[in-house]
């Protein structure tokens, strides 16, 4: 296939690998959580008394005794030393997308030089890593390091096992010496905090005496790339950026779509077999797997968790997917777009809320015309989707996600809801003044009779809508590949928490003036979708005339890219949101637009030196070289008599020209360090870098057409994608 002898090689290894012989098959119930600190052993473990008051914390958010602590320290580690571990980790969530974690020894030095094994309740409770360097907004000068990590009772501890050996793992919050969130769980369990309180007070206002803590749940459909390592280790772009800055299509990719949902290769299934055992052994309830749209793509999908402990969970699964790759020898990407022209990757965010009285509140039932309950927190939804969109389109906005969204597989920047034709029908019958009754489901007749007759649903789905009701939730769509999934839930549980305060204080209102329940209900929902109804679209959210039409008619925001997106933090009614709600203090919020802005930036200037680098040093010499060859090879056989067409020379000498004239030009425009905001740097960045960035790949990637293969110094797309 090719000549070039890094790609030769790479094609070699491959092809000759043996697979890694998939572990002996375990049942399920063997492999469940058994690295998991969970409450069955918890219960084993624990005096009555102290596993009731943790299971207490645990199930009703009510504040942890501080009395136990001790006592479940010593029960955690004997549990983690039967397990190998000589190591403890507060494990915690920086603004970065990723995980950190600081190691200590369970070691402890005796006065005569002996040593035991120690674990106290206050270092259970509470860590003290340095965080100086972890990114904070502002909150914090050069000088001030102190962070502070706290245990999260609510999500279990786990043992972490790896090649070097086994790590206790304790999920924690970081705050400052201040006091101020520097992650991604402390506004998340506040979030939860605000959407129980508030969802609470609905729910008894709607004559409900017994209400438990309600809580959200979340289940995230993770879509990754494999690629193998000897490729991409030849990729400096995929090393450093997580995807191709320079790459001609192949001449098939997706269009044949014969890759969706076949049959999923060997070698793949090795690995996902092993991560789904990791995560299976972890407790992550792995449900779901098979081949995504693009060549080299997958999902895998779990089953739905409390929001806080999905979270968790999802974190440690883009670590299992990432460490599991390695030994198989790929690359896991989770780029949302690691391949040009071809389906980027999301993470779809299924959410839902409930409780273990009331069940699931986003459920219609059969008759969601006469479910008042579900009517009104999914009204709820309408309202805090339309008032806070750009809030929702935000905390979806990075620089790899701007590749995905907008584009022909992924959601639109534009927020809406996507009800289906049933709910919808009973929306707009709310908006007429009263509801009578909805469409009912149906019958499936296949006309063979070997083949069940079966129920459809009342509507279809809608793959282009970014925030779609699909059965019993919402899918959040828009969130991308890589990124943690507990901003998204911040934004959902924040705004759900703040609509249902507004309704309860109409209700409250009007039930004040004397209306009966049922009136003052159709009077919230009716002000609902009269005020908030143009959120709501079912049709085709990729078509022009959506885009125009939710703009020009409806008001909707179309935040392009992250540039756009982001300064919506800034805003007051944002700001205002997060305050009253107890979630983000302005500091904390001015702090995560400082974080994610500068995370932008950062990652556009290293794609862009690695451009100038490619190009200069990596497709310029092998371009000059096939030009040489090409110009030798011409004037020899002109001198014996032979003449040759000199227009793929021409063509060669004028992209290679335009290519570098380009690369010069994008190398001044990163020497340009005068803005006078944040804002105007980011917009410089979109319109003016990422451009001339797609110009210099324009002509390197028509260079690659042209230049032959065995000189051609870079792992292509069709050997990444199709050589497995």
């Amino acid at each position: 296939m090719s000549g070039n002898e890094s790609r030769v090689q790479a094609i070699s290894q491959i092809v000759n690998r043996k697979l890694m012989p998939p572990k002996p098959p375990k049942r399920l119930e063997d492999m469940w959580a058994t690295d998991v600190f969970s409450l069955s052993k918890m219960q084993e473990s624990l005096p009555k008394s102290i596993f009731k008051s943790v299971k207490n914390t645990i199930q009703t958010g009510e504040k942890l005794d501080d009395s136990v602590a001790d006592v479940v320290a010593v029960a955690m580690k004997d549990w983690a030393i039967s397990k190998g571990a000589l190591y403890y980790a507060h494990v915690f969530y920086p603004l970065t997308n990723s995980t950190a974690e600081k190691h200590d020894g369970f070691i402890s030095v005796q006065s005569d030089g002996s040593v035991i094994s120690e674990f106290a309740g206050k270092v259970l409770v509470q860590g003290e890593p340095d965080g100086s360097s972890f990114p904070n907004g502002g909150i914090r000068s050069t000088a001030a390091a102190r962070g502070y990590t706290a245990w999260d009772v609510t999500s279990p501890a786990y043992v972490m096992e790896t090649d070097n050996g086994m790590t206790l793992c304790i999920p924690t919050v970081f705050i400052s010496w201040t006091g101020e969130a520097l992650d991604k769980k402390t506004p998340l369990l506040r979030s939860i905090a605000a959407m129980n309180k508030a969802a609470t007070r609905v729910l008894k206002l709607l004559g409900n005496n017994k209400v438990a803590p309600v809580n959200s749940s979340c289940g995230a459909e993770q879509e990754y790339f494999l690629v193998d390592a000897n490729f991409a280790n030849n990729r400096p772009d995929l090393l450093l950026a997580g995807r191709t800055l320079f790459g001609k299509p192949p001449a098939k990719g997706q269009q044949f779509d014969d890759h969706y949902f076949g049959a999923i290769p060997e070698r793949v299934q090795v690995f996902m077999q092993e991560v789904e055992e990791r995560m299976y052994r972890l407790g992550i309830p792995a449900k779901t797997r098979h081949n995504e749209v693009a060549p080299g793509q997958f999902e895998i999908a779990p089953f739905f968790e409390a929001a806080n402990v999905a979270s968790d969970h999802q974190q440690l699964t883009m670590t299992i997917l990432r460490n599991t790759a390695k030994k198989h020898g790929f690359i896991c990407l989770l780029h949302e777009k690691p391949f040009a022209g071809i389906n980027g990757s999301g993470k779809h965010v299924n959410w839902s809320v409930g409780n273990a009285t009331q069940g699931n509140l986003l459920d219609p039932g059969d008759t969601p015309h006469s479910n008042v309950q579900f009517l009104v927190f999914c009204g709820a939804v309408i309202r805090g989707v339309h008032k806070y969109g750009p809030l929702l389109r935000a905390v979806v906005a990075t620089a790899s996600n701007d590749h995905r969204l907008g584009a022909n597989e992924a959601p639109p920047a534009i927020i809406s809801v996507y009800l289906g034709s049933q709910l919808e029908d009973v929306f707009e019958q709310i908006r007429q003044g009263g509801v009578k009754d909805s469409q009912g489901k149906g019958i499936m007749n296949l006309g063979v009779d070997t083949l069940p007759t079966f129920v459809k649903d009342a509507g279809d789905r809608n793959r282009t809508s970014p925030f779609a009701f699909t059965g019993n939730r919402f899918e959040f769509r828009a969130v991308g590949s890589g990124q943690s999934v507990s901003g998204p839930l911040v934004a959902m549980n924040t705004i759900l928490a703040d609509s249902l305060d507004w309704i309860a204080n109409k209700l409250e209102g009007d039930l004040a003036k004397g209306t009966e329940l049922n009136a003052a209900i159709q009077n919230v929902l009716k002000e609902v979708m009269d005020e908030h109804g143009a959120v709501v679209f079912g049709g085709n959210g990729y078509s022009e005339e959506w885009h125009k039409m939710a703009v020009e008619e409806r008001g909707l925001a179309n935040l392009r890219t992250t540039a756009d997106a982001l300064p919506v933090l800034k805003e007051a009614y944002i700001e205002d949101l997060f305050k009253k709600t107890g979630v983000l203090t302005p500091v904390e919020l001015e702090s995560r637009f400082d974080v994610y802005a500068e995370q932008y930036l950062l990652a556009i200037e290293v794609e862009a030196k690695l451009v100038i680098s490619i190009a200069k040093t990596i497709i310029y010499p092998a371009a000059l070289r096939y030009l040489s060859d090409l110009s030798s090879t011409i004037a020899g056989l002109k001198e014996v008599g032979i003449e040759l067409e000199k227009e793929t020379a021409e063509k060669v000498a004028t992209l290679v020209k335009s290519m570098m004239d380009n690369a010069s030009k994008l190398s001044d425009a990163l020497s340009n360090h005068d803005f006078a905001s944040t804002e105007e740097h980011m917009q410089y960045a979109s319109q003016t870098i990422r451009p001339l960035m797609d110009e210099v790949r324009k002509y390197a990637d028509a260079l690659e057409a042209e230049v032959a293969d065995d000189l051609w110094p870079l792992p292509t797309y069709q050997e990444m994608l199709f050589v497995k």
